[in-house]
């Protein structure tokens, strides 16, 4: 959805590299640029002013780093008056001290809240949560059957009493489901409430009776993303009419230009706190207005990769693999190789994985283009494998690869390519892995075996005479002596520091709690 506007940056960006220095004009020129890419991405007037008067100011003030080169510097800003923009931070859900927590949605038609109800449902079902939905949708034609079967879909019941199509009480449904998720014992109830074409005064009304007769934790506005300006319009008069806690964002996957979403936090004063980017039902998540800021910039967003992964990657399985790659236990095989491509793709489409890595803006193109069929098709050559051939590749002869070509539906040249790159992979992964053998307290290193102590050889500058080897160093001319090779001289750090020297140094030394969270987890995890 912010393509335009992640390109449109970059340009700016890629403008100032070559400059030393940042100049009255140059700021101005580059706030100027700056301010066309978010009015062409739809961003909201007052918003766009107030995001560029903050650039300059900040810009032309004292809080340019002298570390950081010209481009370097507005990327820093622009991050920072983005994260602003949306947010300044993730805003989570909060939850009744005494349950069930109420979560009402609502929203114009189309903005996609019966899709979402079962999103949230399935979302806080992940969390741990027991949920219920609540089809209080009674005027849209087959709502009430929409939601039952994206709740059976998502795994969540559905408390459905009325059959909608314009006949029964909304009011009265939402009313009764609370004491029907109490008596059993549901701890969230989501209730999905009718759309509004525009601003309706009748159906304005029917939500606030909605909203008195549950009292809910949090109102939700769901809105599309890709409505434009209006979408902050529809809010405000929601803002008014109804009243609503939070956010959420629809259908970000679209192609539309999106600058609206950027503005709602902003001009309304409400967080953003979902956000939908599919329509899996787990293309739905926590909205992180920094994250989100790090993709607009095209710095890719890699703590959601890593918790994405966190979520598919078995720990114990993967553990293995790694051992297997680096030699530990066994040889790293097909097989081993088919589960973690498995893995790899349910966490998403390749094209989404690799769009959240850092660096990856520039070959937009290339990713969009990824044909997932080709990881069908590697599947189907391993599957067609015997389980000794994926063990052992390397016993793929010519008659192997042609049965295998033929059983796959593929050509001997796929499977050929599919072993070639196989076996470079591996190749270059248990090279990586030898490289970090030598650091032990790395993730994944290998303890180095210890080596018996090299007898001593008689090198250079040694006489062969036993009387004048006897007498020691001291016999050899001094331009002859090599002085023993202290590894720290090549660091400026002058003598070789004692155990001693180095337990008292490293003593007070402490890791960053995050990263000593991440040691600890591996620590505790499966050997």
């Amino acid at each position: 959805m912010f393509d335009t506007l992640q390109d449109r940056l970059s340009e700016v960006f890629k403008n100032l590299r070559g400059k030393s220095r940042l100049s009255e004009a140059d700021i101005d020129a580059t706030a100027r640029e700056i301010r066309l890419a978010l009015l062409e991405a739809d961003v909201n007037l007052g918003v766009v002013k107030e995001f560029i008067a903050n650039l300059k100011s900040r810009a032309l003030g004292a809080e340019i780093h002298k570390a950081l080169n010209p481009s370097q510097q507005i990327i820093k800003l622009v991050n920072e008056e983005l994260i602003a923009i949306l947010g300044g931070e993730t805003r989570p859900l909060r939850f009744a001290k005494r349950p069930p927590t109420v979560i009402m949605l609502a929203g114009l038609q189309g903005s996609g809240k019966t899709t979402l109800a079962g999103k949230l449902g399935l979302w806080l079902k992940g969390q741990g949560h027991s949920p219920l939905l609540v089809a209080a949708d009674l005027q849209r034609p087959n709502a009430v059957n929409q939601l039952q079967v994206v709740g059976e879909r998502a795994g969540v019941h559905v408390f459905a009493p009325e059959p909608g199509n314009g006949v029964g009480d909304p009011v009265q449904v939402a009313r009764t489901s609370i004491l029907h998720a109490m008596s059993k014992l549901y701890d969230v109830v989501i209730v999905d409430t009718a759309g509004r074409l525009g601003i309706d005064a009748e159906l304005m009304q029917q939500a606030s009776d909605i909203r008195s007769a549950v009292n809910p934790t949090e109102v939700l506005f769901v809105v599309d993303a890709m409505i434009g300006q209006d979408a902050v319009n529809t809010a405000n008069a929601f803002a008014e009419g109804v009243g609503f806690d939070g956010v959420v964002l629809t259908k970000l996957d679209g192609d539309a230009r999106g600058g609206a979403a950027l503005s709602i936090a902003k001009v309304i004063g409400k967080p953003i706190m979902f956000a939908s980017n599919g329509e899996g039902l787990k293309d739905f998540d926590a909205f992180h207005p920094d994250r989100m800021a790090s993709r607009i910039l095209g710095m890719g967003d890699v703590l959601t990769l890593i918790e994405q992964a966190e979520k598919t990657f078995d720990a114990e399985q993967t553990q293995k693999a790694a051992e297997k790659l680096l030699g530990g236990r066994g040889e790293f095989g097909l097989d081993d190789f088919l589960q973690q491509m498995q893995a790899v793709r349910r966490m998403g489409p390749l094209s989404k994985i690799l769009g959240m890595m850092p660096g990856m803006g520039a070959m937009k193109d290339q990713i969009n283009n990824i044909d997932e069929r080709e990881i069908d098709r590697l599947e189907a050559i391993i599957k067609s494998m015997t389980p000794a051939e994926r063990a052992n590749p390397k016993i793929l002869d010519g008659s192997r690869r042609t049965r295998i070509a033929k059983g796959s539906g593929t050509t001997v040249t796929d499977v050929n390519s599919l072993v070639n790159r196989f076996f470079d992979a591996r190749k270059m992964m248990q090279q990586l892995g030898g490289q970090m053998g030598g650091m032990p307290g790395l993730p994944g290193g290998r303890r180095q075996p210890q080596r018996q102590a090299a007898r001593p050889k008689r090198g250079k500058g040694v006489s062969g005479n036993p009387a004048k080897r006897a007498a020691g160093p001291a016999a050899v001319p001094a331009a002859q002596q090599q002085p023993e090779w202290n590894p720290a001289d090549a660091f400026g750090l002058g003598a070789k520091p004692s155990d001693a020297d180095l337990a008292k140094a490293l003593g007070d030394f402490q890791l960053p709690p995050d990263l000593q969270k991440m040691f600890n987890q591996k620590n505790q995890g499966p050997r």
